[in-house]
């Protein structure tokens, strides 16, 4: 490993602290070194605060006129809600940028590099670029394509059930697998469910365990089966609701639920007759959603494997057999073992007696990179 690799991978690790605060903003770390010494660092804390350079910059011991900035991701050029970190690295008179990856948003998109090029600043891009868009893989789907990015996460038994023939379900998974749960309900923008779900257990799909931020609840409910008294139709101050619907659900109904504060959106149906999941996440996308954290239930989780929907997938093991009970995933029609889903496994560990499994389908391969970098608190097996 050379020394841009050395301090780029130290960037890393300082933009993975801003998980969970700077969604849908990317998290983005930066390290000024002069004379093989690191000289200021920094990490975008929080969306809507300073960015990982300006951070730095602030903290730096000495002068960075002549200094080597490192960046995790280009530094931006516009006018946001902070001024463009570019004219800031400029005023400071670096000898070197050395930056990740470049940035896919259209407002950036090269022209950061461009202007450090104007003002004689020389720029390496592309050191540990598999790592800097591993971490961002999130940020990067949502502006490359303009749909957000799917997580799709259960909790099973050992035999597959994500609850016994009764519909009992709580609770499969252990009190740290929750508090994981939890946590990546934080990094996400949406949390998604069927209407099932809600008839069912009447979630609040709140973040509870851990400190973050509450993402807009998503329930799909092609024909509006859910109750006014529902939770998630309680208190919206706390966190937001959006009930996705299709021409079947009533007029009446529908205003009730608005009166109540939460949003419904019509999508079209599919050949079913139920919500187009595909339909309905490009409709999140235009409402500025970059990310969903899809938690079933089988229906739900079913459609979005079926339709080839998930870019992520987080698999919860219980070591607990029930027998006959409610399957995780249905009939994905596939008939031969050549044709079933293929996952790249990115990590697997453990939380209290669970196994976790996360992987990524293999039509939607990912870069080698930092598996720490998605999720923040790695407990990797292999240690």
């Amino acid at each position: 490993m050379n020394s841009d690799e050395r301090y780029m991978k130290r960037a890393l690790s300082l933009a993975g602290r801003g998980e969970c605060r700077v969604t849908p903003n990317p998290m983005v770390g930066a390290v000024i070194v002069r004379d093989g010494r690191i000289i200021g660092e920094g990490y975008h804390r929080c969306c809507g605060r300073e960015h990982a350079e300006i951070n730095a910059l602030r903290a730096a011991s000495e002068p960075v006129e002549g200094a080597t900035v490192y960046v995790t991701l280009e530094p931006c050029s516009h006018h946001g809600r902070t001024p463009p970190c570019v004219e800031a690295l400029i005023k400071h008179k670096p000898a070197r940028v050395v930056i990740g990856t470049p940035d896919p948003n259209p407002l950036v998109a090269g022209t950061g590099i461009a202007a450090l090029g104007r003002a004689g600043i020389r720029t390496t891009v592309g050191v540990l670029e598999s790592r800097c868009r591993a971490l961002n893989e999130r940020f990067f789907k949502f502006m490359e394509t303009g749909r957000p990015f799917v997580t799709l996460k259960f909790a099973q038994t050992l035999d597959g059930r994500i609850a016994t023939h009764t519909g009992h379900s709580r609770w499969i998974s252990s009190p740290p697998s929750l508090a994981f749960a939890h946590r990546l309900r934080s990094s996400h923008d949406a949390i998604l469910v069927g209407a099932g779900t809600v008839l069912a257990d009447d979630p609040e799909l709140t973040v509870r365990l851990v400190r973050g931020h509450n993402p807009l609840r998503v329930v799909v409910d092609g024909s509006l089966r859910i109750p006014l008294k529902a939770r998630i139709l309680q208190d919206l101050s706390t966190a937001g609701t959006l009930v996705a619907v299709t021409e079947r659900a009533s007029r009446q109904k529908i205003e009730q639920i608005r009166q109540k504060g939460a949003d419904v959106l019509q999508v079209s149906k599919d050949a079913a007759g139920r919500v187009d999941l595909s339909d309905l996440f490009i409709a999140l996308g235009r409402k500025g959603i970059t990310s969903v954290l899809v938690e079933g239930g089988a229906g739900v989780i079913t459609s979005v494997l079926r339709e080839r929907l998930a870019d992520r997938i987080v698999v919860v093991v219980a070591p607990k057999i029930v027998g006959r009970g409610i399957e995780a995933v249905g009939d994905l029609g596939i008939r031969r073992m050549e044709d079933s889903l293929g996952l790249a496994w990115r990590r697997i560990f453990r939380r209290g007696n669970d196994m976790i499994f996360d992987g990524r389908l293999r039509d939607r391969p990912m870069p080698p990179g930092n598996s720490d970098a998605l999720s923040g608190d790695s407990e990797n097996l292999h240690k």
